[in-house]
C-alpha cells in the first residue's frame, strides 16, 4: 500500500499544472525580446559568433541533464522564489527601457533561473547545475568588463609574440600597441583580435571536459581549470601566425581571408592541447591507481 501511494505522488509529481505552464508562458514573453536583440547585435560578431552553438548544445545537454534526474523535482519554496523575482522584473523592465542589453539579459537569466526553482525546486537545479552555468555562455558580457580583462593579455601575447619571434631572427619589434615586421606594421587590436574568442573557447573547452569527466570530480575539475590559460595560449598562436603571414605574404592577406584561417588554427590548437593534457592527466592517473596495486 506505502508503495502504491509513493507511485501516486511521483505520477503527480511530474504533471504541469495550469499555474506552472502560465509560468513557463511568462518566462518566454520575458526571453523573446532581448534574446532577438543579442541575435542581431551580438551573436553576428566574432566576439559573439558562439551564441547560437551554446544555445544548440546547452539545450541539448539540459534535457539530457534533466532526464537523467527525474524524480528530483520538487516545487521550490514559493516566498523565495516569488521574492526573487518581484527583486528581479523591476531591474529586467528598468534596464530595457535604459538600453543597457548586457545588463538586461542578465536580469533575465537570473529571472529564468527563478522561475525554474519555483517549478522544480532546489535540488534539480543543483543535478542540472551545470548546462545552466554553460548557457550563460550564450549571453554577451559587458564590453568594458571584456577590455579590462583581455587588455593586459593582449599587450602580454603580443610582447610575448615579439619577443620569440625576435629570438629567431625575425626583423620584429613592437612600440606602444603596434608591431612592427620588416616593412609592415600591425595593429595589436587587429593582430590580438582572437582575444574575442576567449569566451568561445572557454565556453567549448568546458562543455567538451564535462561531456569527458563529469563522473571523476578531480579530472573536471583539473581540466576545468586548464581551458583559459589554454585559450591564451592558443591566441599567443594565433597572433605568431598572423605576424608571419604579413612577413610572408602581406599585410592585406592577413587581415584577409587567412586572417579567417588562422581563428581555425586557434581552435585547433586550443582542442589539441586540451587532448594533450587529457592524455598527461589519464597517464598519470593510470600510473597511481597501478602503484598501490603492485606494491
Amino acid at each position: 500500500m506505502l508503495l502504491t501511494k509513493s507511485s501516486h505522488y511521483q505520477n503527480q509529481r511530474f504533471r504541469w499544472r495550469l499555474p506552472d505552464l502560465a509560468l513557463i508562458a511568462g518566462g518566454l514573453l520575458l526571453l523573446l525580446p532581448p534574446m532577438i536583440d543579442v541575435a542581431r547585435f551580438n551573436w553576428s560578431t566574432e566576439q559573439g559568433g558562439h551564441g547560437p552553438i551554446v544555445v544548440a548544445t546547452g539545450l541539448w545537454l539540459l534535457v539530457r541533464e534533466y532526464k537523467g534526474a527525474r524524480g528530483l523535482e520538487r516545487p521550490g519554496n514559493r516566498w523565495l522564489g516569488f521574492g526573487a523575482l518581484v527583486l528581479l522584473l523591476p531591474a529586467f523592465v528598468i534596464l530595457g527601457i535604459t538600453g543597457i542589453l548586457e545588463l538586461q539579459v542578465a536580469v533575465m537569466y537570473a529571472a529564468l533561473i527563478a522561475a525554474g526553482y519555483l517549478l522544480v525546486g532546489g535540488r534539480m537545479l543543483r543535478a542540472i547545475w551545470f548546462p545552466i552555468f554553460y548557457l550563460a555562455f550564450a549571453l554577451p558580457p559587458p564590453d568594458t568588463v571584456v577590455a579590462v580583462l583581455t587588455g593586459p593579455v593582449k599587450i602580454a601575447i603580443s610582447q610575448g609574440a615579439v619577443s620569440l619571434l625576435y629570438l629567431f631572427g625575425y626583423p620584429v619589434g613592437s612600440s606602444g600597441v603596434v608591431i612592427q615586421i620588416a616593412q609592415y606594421e600591425l595593429l595589436v587590436a587587429a593582430a590580438c583580435s582572437g582575444l574575442n574568442s576567449l569566451i568561445t573557447l572557454s565556453a567549448i573547452g568546458l562543455f567538451y571536459v564535462y561531456l569527458r569527466h563529469r563522473s571523476d570530480p578531480r579530472a573536471l575539475l583539473i581540466m576545468s581549470l586548464a581551458v583559459v590559460p589554454v585559450a591564451i595560449l592558443a591566441n599567443f598562436i594565433r597572433v605568431i601566425v598572423l605576424i608571419l603571414i604579413t612577413y610572408y605574404i602581406s599585410e592585406a592577406a592577413a587581415q584577409g581571408f587567412l586572417h579567417d584561417f588562422a581563428g581555425i588554427v586557434t581552435f585547433a590548437a586550443a582542442l589539441a592541447t586540451m587532448m594533450a593534457i587529457e592524455a598527461v592527466y589519464s597517464r598519470f592517473s593510470t600510473r597511481r591507481q597501478v602503484g598501490p596495486a603492485h606494491g
